[in-house]
């Protein structure tokens, strides 16, 4: 009805008036005031009771509806409340006896759409009012209409979207952002946003930014999960001016790419370990003939020399276990890059975990370090190869033990299955931590921050989880810990 209030005024069709008034000499006054020439296009109806007027507002045949102030035991006010509870969206004007503006205000707010005092009505204020009503009420339905397409638009885009002051603090946001960051809207609305950013300079950056150029596109930074789960984030946010120029709030759309990044992350990884096993397929046809050749003359040679003299048989001690030495760091290295044969079957990964943990609890308890566990009580079951991936979490516990001092280490190892249908490890410690730049290294062959390590163990692990199509997560923050996630696809 209300979409097609303009047309009728724009087309002088009839506009259908319903006066619902209990005094009848009222009535036939209002009619008079329809009944002169310039309100000829005005066709009015009466009905004498807040029932009636309840009743005629059910079948939606009238354009605009004028509503006495005083209706028995209720007032105009009341009936224009029910109505628009009914669902009634035409206007609404009360009419009074007497000038009061507590009133005048009360039916303004509850959505009259104007208010006139009877003593002072005459046709062409009438007619105008009439008019005036029609045409707000068709704006505002205009209004309505494109707020809805847009707000349709804002709910239910997959982008996560949100209205922010100039703090950056929450005034609206999607679902998608309740999804992405695990807070209600409401909730997000009085959060403080320095809660969301794992580095609060980011966000002193992102209000800068904002601030003095009134955009910034494609911020990255790392947000916080409510679960305390980190990731990674674009972030554009533009500024919407009021009349005069003046950033008046802010909108902006956040991205995970978190997934993206893991690709990215895991695409270098995999090239280095297929270059990391040309280099090593190299390594054993150029070293190993000629080692064989070593160790077979170190074993003529003992037999020709005199194996009772002390330096002889230091000497050709020292030879033999290099050699031996070398061997073994070409298998290590072949055996680390190379793909896995995997024999994948249903496993419970809790129980693949304890029976990890039963390997290295002896080293634990002779380090008089206490272990802290949790295991989930979801269903963990996962397609593993049960050895590959002892192996695998057994090299993160076996350097988790080792980063910690003796006496004063805490290991906590926790599982859970993750919304994306994986299984997840979490082993933590409260060892030295590593540094960033050492972090960025952490699977690379051959670094290691242990004396006498090889540091291969840690791309033995990355390659058995690349093999089971897995991922790894590590956090560490120096003098504090390091947190090593071991995730794999159920």
């Amino acid at each position: 009805m209300i979409p097609a209030a303009l047309d009728v005024i724009e087309k002088k069709e009839t506009i259908r008036i319903l006066l619902i008034e209990d005094d009848e000499d009222d009535y036939l006054l209002t009619k008079a005031l329809v009944s002169v020439r310039e309100n000829a296009s005005i066709k009015l109806d009466w009905v004498d009771s807040y029932d009636r007027g309840l009743a005629a507002i059910d079948t939606g045949n009238y354009d605009v509806y004028l509503v006495d102030y005083r209706l028995g035991p209720y007032t105009g006010i009341d009936l224009i409340q029910e109505a628009f509870r009914m669902g009634c969206r035409a206007p609404m004007i009360l009419l009074t006896g007497q000038d009061d503006l507590t009133v005048d205000q009360s039916a303004l707010e509850l959505g009259a759409a104007d208010y006139l005092v009877k003593g002072r009505i005459d046709a062409q204020l009438l007619g105008r009012s009439i008019r005036y009503a029609l045409r707000q009420a068709s704006v505002l339905a205009e209004v309505a209409q494109k707020e809805n397409k847009y707000r349709t638009l804002f709910e239910r885009s997959i982008d996560a979207i949100f209205v922010a002051n100039d703090e950056l603090r929450f005034q609206d946001a999607n679902s998608s952002v309740e999804r992405l960051l695990g807070y209600s809207r409401d909730e997000l609305r009085h959060l403080n946003p320095a809660r969301l950013f794992a580095d609060l300079n980011h966000l002193r950056n992102l209000r800068f930014n904002v601030r003095e150029h009134g955009q910034i596109k494609d911020f990255e930074t790392t947000l916080i999960h409510r679960n305390g789960r980190k990731r990674i984030c674009m972030i554009s946010v533009w500024s919407v001016e009021d009349m005069i120029g003046h950033p008046e709030w802010y909108q902006g759309i956040v991205r995970d790419i978190t997934d993206q990044k893991r690709a990215q992350q895991d695409l270098i990884l995999a090239e280095k370990l297929t270059m990391t096993g040309k280099i090593a397929r190299s390594i054993a046809h150029e070293v190993r003939n000629p080692l064989t050749n070593l160790s077979l003359a170190l074993e003529q040679l003992k037999d020709e020399l005199d194996t009772d003299s002390e330096y002889v048989g230091m000497f050709t001690d020292i030879i033999g276990r290099n050699v031996d030495r070398i061997g073994q760091l070409i298998t290590e290295m072949l055996n680390s890059s190379k793909p896995r044969d995997l024999d994948r079957k249903k496993q419970d990964f809790n129980g693949v975990v304890k029976e990890t943990l039963q390997l290295v609890s002896d080293r634990i308890k002779l380090k008089r370090m206490r272990l802290e566990t949790h295991f989930t009580n979801d269903d963990c079951q996962a397609l593993l190869d049960r050895d590959q991936v002892k192996t695998a979490l057994l090299n993160i516990l076996v350097n988790a033990v080792e980063a910690m001092e003796e006496g004063k280490g805490v290991l906590s190892v926790r599982t859970n299955c993750t919304d994306n249908n994986r299984v997840c490890v979490e082993v933590s410690d409260n060892g030295g931590g590593i540094s960033e730049s050492d972090r960025q290294r952490l699977f690379d062959p051959f670094f290691t921050g242990k004396s006498g390590g090889m540091g291969l163990g840690l791309t033995a692990t990355q390659n058995i989880i690349n093999s089971h199509k897995g991922s790894i997560e590590v956090e560490s923050k120096v003098g504090e810990g390091t947190t090593f996630r071991l995730l794999f696809p159920k």
